[in-house]
């Protein structure tokens, strides 16, 4: 079998963090969400992948090539243009040669579900509840097959989501071709699935375990949920005096030092430095090349790597891209004194406790605070003593 993976989108939600990298490259736990999958397929019994890439593509084919070091075999088709899931799919028809699982590549899915999936007569959807559905497709179900399906219905017919996971057969291309354009401008998976549901054809498998990964905020969730399966892991120095409770991953060249106070699990990558005097907190991954130094706290945050958090910092709860530097004293607001839900440019994180979302490439003077719910753009310059609040576009200068 063969399976079909969606990544050709920038992934708009996720700005500023997708500014130099395409939404399947941002990493959890350490690694860029795509591996995650790649790898749970592979598990799955499946090592014939179809990447279909896009934007900024380059660094999707760079970090995976051929697929040999993660025991598969990668072919990438390209959508020169960003026309919706069914165009994405088409391109990899020349490809397909018999049934075939399709995935989008920003989700979590668990190994035992896409086994599942696989051994289930096509075709398949995927579903899953939300308390959200009306920012999903919603689908009603009858006698185990889809029923119906609506797209970000405001008053959806249930709390059942089309959770974008299928099984096809080669049929669905022919289908595919009869799509029009939606009032998007864009070519829909879904308006390809009314004939399977209208037919009663289109079977629901229920996941057990899936994350939407469609906001920053979501990234935590994700990270939280991966989190539970690191094994611990010490490849690099521990200098005397540390405390560590709970589960580590210590890369390679990366250095603990005295005073330190880690509260797993946590994760910290190759050639990061940690303290002295510095206290992480569970559900932290640092990247690689950061230094994390004296008197920095660091409670349930993604740093990506390269990015130095050296003298006095707080960062809680919070997603920082990669080269930034926090000048000392530079801190994270992450709850807001009525304890209500934290929004970032007006969009609900559904999370008490959220920080920040920083851009690649942010500098920060000393004794600046950022306030809960703030978004920084890439290559921001923040001058000292700054309040820093709300939204800031890319390369921003504050002075």
């Amino acid at each position: 079998m063969q399976c079909v993976i969606l990544a050709a989108g920038e992934g708009s939600r996720m700005r500023p963090l997708t500014s130099s990298r395409p939404k399947v490259m941002l990493p959890l736990v350490g690694k860029p969400m795509l591996e995650h999958l790649i790898r749970n397929v592979k598990e799955a019994g499946i090592k014939e992948i179809i990447i279909v890439v896009g934007y900024k593509e380059e660094a999707i084919r760079e970090y995976f090539g051929d697929g040999r070091s993660f025991g598969v075999s990668i072919t990438y088709v390209v959508q020169r243009k960003q026309l919706g899931t069914a165009d994405a799919l088409r391109t990899a028809e020349p490809f397909i040669t018999d049934t075939f699982l399709m995935l989008n590549g920003d989700m979590v899915i668990e190994i035992g579900d896409l086994q599942k999936i696989s051994r289930t007569e096509a075709p398949v959807m995927a579903v899953t509840t939300t308390t959200h559905p009306q920012d999903f497709g919603v689908v009603t179900l009858s006698k185990g097959k889809i029923a119906s399906l609506e797209e970000k219905s405001p008053n959806p017919k249930s709390d059942i989501i089309n959770a974008g996971a299928y099984l096809f057969g080669t049929e669905i291309f022919e289908t595919l071709r009869k799509v029009s354009p939606s009032s998007r401008g864009e070519y829909e998976l879904t308006d390809a699935l009314m004939d399977y549901i209208a037919e009663e054809r289109l079977t629901a498998h229920p996941l057990l375990v899936w994350m939407d990964v469609g906001y920053p905020w979501d990234m935590l969730a994700a990270n939280e949920h991966l989190m539970e399966s690191v094994e611990d892991t010490r490849l690099g120095d521990i200098e005397e005096n540390v405390i560590i409770r709970g589960k580590i991953y210590l890369g390679k060249g990366a250095v603990i030092k005295s005073g330190t106070y880690i509260e797993g699990p946590v994760i910290i990558g190759e050639n990061t430095t940690v303290g002295p005097n510095a206290y992480l907190r569970p559900g932290t991954t640092v990247g690689k090349n950061c230094n994390i130094g004296h008197a920095v706290e660091v409670k349930n945050s993604i740093i990506f790597d390269g990015t130095k958090i050296p003298h006095y910092n707080y960062i809680g709860d919070s997603v920082i891209g990669s080269g930034c530097n926090f000048g000392a004293g530079t801190k994270i607001a992450n709850l807001r004194h009525d304890h209500g839900i934290v929004k970032v440019s007006g969009v609900s994180t559904g999370r008490k406790k959220f920080g920040a979302v920083i851009g690649d490439n942010v500098l920060f003077g000393i004794n600046c605070s950022v306030n809960t719910g703030s978004s920084i753009g890439s290559g921001c310059r923040i001058a000292p003593n700054t309040l820093v609040t709300g939204k800031l576009d890319n390369d921003t200068v504050v002075k």
